[in-house]
C-alpha cells in the first residue's frame, strides 16, 4: 500500500487541530521502550487508531500512542510504538509517521529499538549508538515513484546518522555514568530470529546489532533531510560458539529495564542541542 502525501497532510491537519505547538524534535521508541521518555511534561496524548491514515501498532510492548510535550525545554513529538515490514505492513506504511514528522516541520529525529548484539564485546543492557546501518530487509521506502516534496530521488545515504549528534549522545551517556557502545546496526525483516549461521554471516558483515527494525525509517528520515540518531538497546549478546534460546519475554524485560537509562540519555541529547 502507497499512502500518499495527501493522506500525510490530513494526518498533519488533525493533529495540528490538537497539538499546542510545532514540535522541534521527533521521538520514535522500540520494543519495550515507550517509557524511555517519562521525563516528558505531557500535554497531549493520541491513540494511532484516531489520527487519519495511520498504522496500528500489532506487536506486544507497542502501545501505539502519539504523545506531544516538553522534553528539556524543548518540544517534541513522541510516538510510542512503531510498524514493522513483518506485521505485513509495506514500507511506505512503515515511514508514514516520519512523514507526518516532516510535514509538521520536526528537522531532528531520534529512533530507539530493541536489538541483539553480535559484538562479543557487548553486554546485554548496553546501549548501543548506531554509527551506521545495513539493510538486510529486502525493502526500501523510497521505491516506486519519488515525491519530489519530500527529497530527492536519490539520497545520499553517507552519513545517515547525523555524526553531530552521535557526539552529543557520547557525552551525554558520559555525563550520565552510562556505558555506551557505538556499531552498526543491521535491520532484517523478520520475525524469526536469528540462526547460528546467519549470526556469523552477520557478524563477518561488519555488524555490531541485529534487529527488525529502524532502517525503513531512517532512510526516509535521511530523505526528508532530518538530523537522525539511532539508539539500540542491546537486550541479549549472541554468542556464536555456544547458541542460547531467546525469548520476545526476555527481550521485552530487558529493555524495559533499560529505559530509564535512555530516558537520560535523550534528555541530555535533546538539552544539549543547539
Amino acid at each position: 500500500m502507497q499512502l500518499s502525501r495527501q493522506q500525510a497532510l490530513e494526518s498533519v491537519a488533525f493533529l495540528k487541530a490538537h497539538l499546542k505547538r510545532v514540535p522541534e524534535v521527533g521521538i520514535l521508541t522500540g520494543t519495550g521502550l515507550g517509557d524511555c521518555v517519562a521525563s516528558m511534561e505531557l500535554q497531549v496524548s493520541l491513540a494511532y487508531e484516531a489520527i487519519p491514515h495511520f498504522p496500528v501498532s500489532t506487536v506486544a510492548s507497542h502501545k501505539g500512542e502519539l504523545l506531544m510535550g516538553r522534553l528539556q525545554g524543548r518540544q517534541a513529538l513522541v510516538l510510542q510504538g512503531r510498524f514493522h515490514l513483518y506485521e505485513g505492513y509495506t514500507p511506505a506504511q512503515v515511514t508514514f509517521p516520519i512523514r507526518v514528522l516532516q510535514e509538521l516541520g520536526v528537522k531532528t529525529l531520534i529512533v530507539s529499538n530493541a536489538a541483539g548484539g553480535l559484538n562479543p564485546g557487548f553486554d546485554a543492557g548496553d546501549i548501543m549508538i548506531i554509527k551506521d546501518h545495513i539493510n538486510l530487509t529486502g525493502a526500501n521506502p523510497l521505491s516506486g515513484p519519488n515525491e519530489d516534496a519530500w527529497g530527492p530521488r536519490f539520497p545520499d545515504m553517507s552519513a545517515a546518522y547525523d555524526q553531530g549528534l552521535v557526539g552529543l549522545a557520547s557525552a551525554a551517556g558520559a555525563d550520565a555514568g552510562i556505558r555506551t557502545r557505538t556499531g552498526v546496526y543491521v535491520g532484517l525483516q523478520g520475525p524469526a530470529l536469528e540462526t547460528p549461521a546467519e549470526v556469523r554471516y552477520l557478524r563477518l558483515a561488519g555488524a555490531d546489532a541485529v534487529g527488525f527494525s529502524t532502517v525503513q525509517e531512517v532512510i526516509a528520515g535521511v530523505h526528508a533531510n532530518m538530523r537522525v540518531l539511532g539508539l539500540s538497546t542491546i537486550t541479549n549478546v549472541h554468542d556464536q560458539e555456544r547458541p542460547a534460546p531467546a525469548t520476545v519475554k526476555e527481550i521485552i524485560e530487558k529493555a524495559q529495564a533499560a529505559a530509564p537509562q535512555l530516558n537520560m540519555l535523550i534528555d541530555g541529547v535533546i538539552a544539549a542541542i543547539e
